[in-house]
């Protein structure tokens, strides 16, 4: 199997939100030379911008991958993108159609399927039905109910949980919080856009051999995460078992039990420093239940500044975990009622989200 690193770099304004540096790897088989695609999710705005630019640069090519060009060690190309040529007068994102699309691409880092975004647009358009609308709400009650379920929802789906919240519980087993308590998250924004993608190419919950593709995408990112420079660094290889497992468990806040423990090490004791091996006991932690549980509404909040805000909690205008404190009090004093919480609405209504598409 070869390897190629895509770096896309979108050069556009960043009062938009949306300046962003991104990271994939191409897969090519053994032998393969056919070409290969990967899609550059954008937003559609009301903004009047003219041309934008993405440059696209193919780098760090592994396991005998080569160019056509003799010697040529990366390939850049300049792909622009044409603005509308009329802009909607009002903010896209009221759209039913724009705004069930957003949260695929926020949360799920794909385009819809087309069952899938005519589902979700019915549950909101239903409020515009006399015969289907919820009793006692007016339209406008019931969309802003139900926008809010439905975004929700992305982050409650199987799809979600095995990919987005999957990187996070694994950043949180192999590193534990970057810093408590003033960054108390374990993973920041550019690095879960870039490996919850990985996890989620090619899945789409209910469709062909999903499951196999998850299992796969998740071990291999497992593989993968385990022979970073940075885990090898905190891990080297004369880490014996025990102290692999007796780390990792820390990390993730002492979710194991003592069986479960030694079964852990009695797995790695063959060869602690076999990559295979440390990524199956690191999956096998990061998808512990007692750890989901606990991590859960940790990630909730987490999520909100990743996939609605697009950034960190700390980054500007915020500049401190203040705001994330507050949400994940509030989401635990309401035991994890988003709804109670008021805190999906907040995210939705806020300046911040709604000026990533328009004034």
């Amino acid at each position: 199997m070869s390897h190629v690193k895509v770096k896309v770099l979108l050069l556009v304004q960043p009062q938009h939100f949306l300046h962003r540096r991104q990271r994939h790897t191409l897969r090519f088989a053994a032998g393969d030379g056919a070409a290969t695609t990967f899609t550059v999710l954008i937003n559609q705005d009301s903004f009047v911008e003219g041309p934008e630019t993405l440059t696209l640069t193919l780098s760090n090519l592994t396991g005998g991958a080569g160019f056509a060009t003799p010697g040529a060690t990366t390939l850049t190309a300049t792909l622009t993108i044409a603005d509308d040529v009329t802009e909607p007068a009002t903010n896209p994102i009221d759209d039913t159609d724009t705004f069930v699309r957003q949260q695929y691409r926020d949360f799920l880092s794909r385009e819809p399927d087309a069952a899938g975004l005519a589902f979700w647009k019915d549950n909101i358009d239903k409020c515009n039905d006399p015969a289907r609308r919820p009793a006692g709400l007016t339209v406008p009650q019931c969309i802003e109910l139900y926008r809010i379920n439905t975004s929700a929802a992305f982050f409650l789906s199987i799809e979600f949980q095995d990919t987005g919240y999957y990187v996070e519980r694994i950043y949180k087993t192999g590193f534990g919080d970057i810093s408590p308590p003033t960054v108390p998250v374990p993973v920041r924004f550019t690095n879960f856009l870039r490996d919850s993608q990985e996890i989620g190419a090619g899945v789409i919950v209910g469709q062909g051999s999903w499951q196999t593709q998850l299992d796969n995408n998740k071990s291999g990112f497992a593989l993968s995460f385990v022979q970073r420079a940075a885990f090898l660094s905190r891990y080297p290889g004369p880490t014996s078992a025990t102290e692999f497992v007796n780390s990792l468990n820390a990390n993730a806040g002492g979710v194991l039990s003592d069986s479960e423990r030694s079964a852990l090490i009695a797995e790695l004791s063959p060869n602690p420093a076999d990559p295979s091996l440390r990524a199956s006991v690191l999956r096998k932690i990061a998808d512990n239940a007692t750890l989901k549980q606990r991590e859960f509404n940790r990630a909730f909040v987490l999520m909100e500044y990743f996939g609605y805000l697009r950034r960190n909690p700390d980054a500007a205008p915020d500049l401190n975990f203040n705001g994330y404190n507050f949400w994940l009090n509030q989401l635990n004093q309401f035991n994890g009622n988003f709804a109670n919480a008021d805190m999906v609405k907040a995210f939705l209504s806020s300046g911040e989200y709604r000026q990533r598409f328009g004034p």
